[in-house]
């Protein structure tokens, strides 16, 4: 069966192939109502479909952007993605979205796969070990923006958390209901996932900085998968944690597995605090005290920001970096 072609839309309209590309290209400004709907109704009856890749060959620009998450099974970086695709789709760009899983190899290969497909720009959440690469880009005048995370050897425009201040909203609110052993929670500190490091510490900070009775804080730390085990061990002490600070949603979920195992009750036995607020938080039992993150606000000024560069309208040649406010919901889980 023969593709529909620019032509057959033309003569089936009766108008000229410029005009239908005005058409397909969205530019209505000099184009009379009768006239869309007669190529609307050309190109609904023909089922015409654009070639993109000719599209994108004479436009020079392939309508595409590329995000590469670190870890798609966050509730952050779904709604990140989220707020990035109703961004393009109002300005008739694509996403494609890969998830590198904090791999630097696998980042590596997808790096290499959009470039290859000729991507308008790329919104990553980097590893921090291709730094090389990332820095060809940007000598070649490449777009990009990076989400969460900072990667100090590359001037890149930057979105992030105020995770300090998450950190502080996290210690002060443990600190007003007086607990005397607080478990840190975290996946494995790793200098480049710049979330982790900047929350930990600046809960250590804000807990030492108190004017009140300092409680003994327990740093938890592993792969998702051996959180479980660590904080069984952890609450076979004496001294057993009366408060979990969980620095993001995936350790939320080992936490809260663990205290139904358990039979911990919340806050009885142990309050919970954590960054992300997780789907589920209001009417779990009981509801989950969090601190949010404006993920879809954060999405939105990555795409801006990237669609700036895109566009050229960016002048000045610094890096940007934007962090957002954190906003502490408070219900019954401490």
């Amino acid at each position: 069966m023969e593709r529909t072609t620019m032509a057959d839309v033309a003569k089936y309209a009766g108008v000229s192939k410029s005009t239908v590309s005005q058409y397909v290209n969205g530019r209505f400004d000099y184009m009379g109502k009768e006239t869309r709907e007669k190529i609307g109704e050309a190109v609904k009856h023909l089922n015409y479909q654009p070639n993109m890749v000719a599209r994108s060959l004479k436009q020079k620009t392939s309508t595409t952007i590329g995000v590469i998450v670190a870890n798609i099974l966050h509730v952050f970086s779904t709604q990140v993605i989220r707020a990035i695709e109703d961004y393009c789709h109002q300005r008739g760009f694509h996403v494609i979205v890969c998830n590198a899983d904090d791999q630097p190899e696998k980042e590596k290969k997808y790096i290499e796969m959009l470039k290859a497909k000729q991507v308008d720009g790329m919104i990553a959440f980097p590893t921090g070990d291709n730094v090389a690469l990332y820095q060809q880009l940007l000598d070649e005048g490449y777009p990009l923006v990076f989400m969460d995370r900072v990667v100090e050897e590359l001037k890149v425009d930057t979105i992030l958390l105020d995770n300090a201040e998450a950190a502080r909203l996290a210690a002060e609110t443990l600190l007003q209901g007086a607990y005397t052993h607080i478990a840190v929670v975290s996946p494995p500190l790793m200098e480049q996932v710049t979330p982790r490091m900047e929350r930990v510490h600046a809960f250590q900070k804000a807990i030492q900085q108190t004017n009140s009775p300092i409680p003994k804080v327990s740093l938890v730390t592993g792969e998702i998968h051996t959180i479980y085990e660590k904080l069984d061990a952890l609450f076979q002490n004496k001294e057993r944690p009366d408060a979990i600070f969980a620095i993001n949603d995936r350790v939320l979920h080992e936490v809260l597995s663990f205290f139904s195992g358990k039979d911990i009750q919340i806050p009885e036995d142990a309050a919970i605090i954590n960054v992300d607020d997780v789907s589920f938080a209001d009417f779990y039992n009981p509801p989950l005290t969090t601190i949010s993150q404006p993920a879809f606000d954060m999405g939105e000024k990555a795409a801006e920001m990237l669609f700036t560069i895109i566009l050229k309208e960016k002048t000045d040649k610094q890096s940007e970096m934007v962090r957002f406010n954190p906003i502490l919901v408070r219900r019954k889980s401490c």
